[in-house]
């Protein structure tokens, strides 16, 4: 079979609820991926950041085959061997009291803010039934009910009501709206991404996240910190919070925790947030089971070990200084942004450019990427990506780019 015949069997069978580049990927190592013609790329969107450790990393690998042969899924109707020593390993890490285990990212969302609403009526004394969420406009968390119900993307929630009540939307990057927000008594949580991904990598003002700490703890309101695509050093730092040295109340992690081998997630809180969920108000099946936990363990561990929190800073200035250098040459170039390998490049819509378009070149020259917003195209390689590469890439993105000099 060729890449056409993959193509047409997910075309006939599959549901169309993804457009992906006409590209069959079959395997993948480090920075880079490999499709069914042999044809090799360079991984730049990283499964939006979930392979921050890189394709298959063997440290990851190894803790996943070894865990495999001896047990993979118990429920929570057990205890399991290799839950408690990963609950304390990655509380440790980021200095919390506890860590609930889900598997994706939408479901920590989910999570904590039932946490915050709990928290909320048994802490704080809102009324039952009349807690508040805020979320920043822009925000992707994904597609559950709840998730479109905080969305103000037509593309999200279109056909898709009655919608979760509760919720309030305020402007992103604005301490005056968020001021005015959590002055509400009934608020139980402001829920924000430390920079936003998929609105386009929107990267807030410094300072920002330091006045979310201080207006919500001002005002006796849970911060919670979506760093599901931002946190795990893909920023620079360990988390993007830590870029202002400030904590939030509950953290939400996913994506990169397991490498890119399953889903895991996990929302970390303190003893007086997390224990007012008691037994059998909040679970999952697969939630904290033992292959996860091994996993998870280990993808932390090769990020710590291989300070990938700083090969992504020093990347990310490379990459950028590149692409600043490529919106001199080309015009319809209208910003650069990001911070670490988290970065994005805006195309002046009044071009006429597509960013899809770029991307169907980019992947021609060996560079996979996807755009966001029809005009936005994020570039997110591994974390292990090297110097070199950086320069092969940036390289092939200018002679990619030279169709529309």
């Amino acid at each position: 079979m060729n890449s056409a015949d993959y193509i047409a069997l997910e075309h006939k069978y599959g549901a169309h609820n993804y457009h992906p580049l006409p590209v069959v990927l079959s395997t993948g190592k480090g920075a880079q991926v490999w499709d069914v013609d042999g044809k090799c790329y360079f991984d730049f969107l990283s499964a939006y950041s979930a392979v921050n450790q890189g394709h298959m990393h063997p440290r990851i690998i190894s803790a996943l085959s070894n865990q495999l042969q001896r047990l993979t899924l118990t429920s929570r109707a057990f205890y399991n061997d290799q839950l408690g020593p990963y609950e304390k390993y990655i509380t440790a890490c980021f200095g919390f009291d506890r860590v609930l285990p889900m598997n994706t990212g939408v479901e920590a969302g989910e999570t904590a803010i039932k946490l915050a609403r709990r928290w909320a009526y048994d802490i704080k004394g809102v009324p039952q039934n009349q807690a508040r969420i805020v979320f920043a406009a822009g925000n992707f968390w994904g597609r559950t009910l709840a998730a479109i119900s905080s969305s103000d993307d037509p593309s999200s929630y279109s056909g898709f009501g009655p919608f979760m009540p509760g919720f309030e939307r305020i402007a992103y990057n604005s301490i005056e709206a968020l001021e005015t927000a959590l002055s509400h008594t009934d608020v139980a949580a402001f829920m924000v991404e430390p920079i936003q991904g998929e609105a386009g990598v929107i990267v807030p003002d410094e300072g920002y996240l330091s006045e979310i700490r201080r207006l919500c703890t001002k005002n006796h309101v849970l911060w919670i910190a979506d760093e599901i695509q931002t946190g795990l050093c893909r920023t620079g730092k360990m988390l993007a919070c830590d870029h202002e040295q400030v904590k939030p109340d509950i953290l939400i992690l996913g994506k990169a925790l397991s490498g890119g081998t399953l889903p895991v997630s996990a929302v970390l809180a303190s003893h007086e947030i997390m224990l007012t969920i008691k037994p059998g108000e909040h679970g999952s099946t697969y939630g904290g089971n033992p292959l996860a936990c091994a996993v998870a363990t280990e993808a932390l561990r090769v990020l710590i070990d291989e300070r990938l929190d700083i090969n992504a800073h020093e990347r990310g200035i490379q990459l950028r200084s590149g692409l600043q250098q490529l919106q001199h040459r080309f015009s319809f170039i209208k910003e650069i942004r990001g911070k670490g390998l988290l970065n994005a490049i805006e195309i002046d819509e009044t071009s006429g450019i597509k960013a899809w378009d770029i991307c169907i070149g980019l992947a021609q020259h060996g560079i996979l990427a996807k755009p966001t917003h029809g005009h936005i195209i994020r570039f997110a390689p591994p974390l292990v990506i090297t110097e070199n590469e950086i320069d092969t890439c940036l390289h092939r993105m200018e002679q990619s780019l030279l169709t529309y000099a």
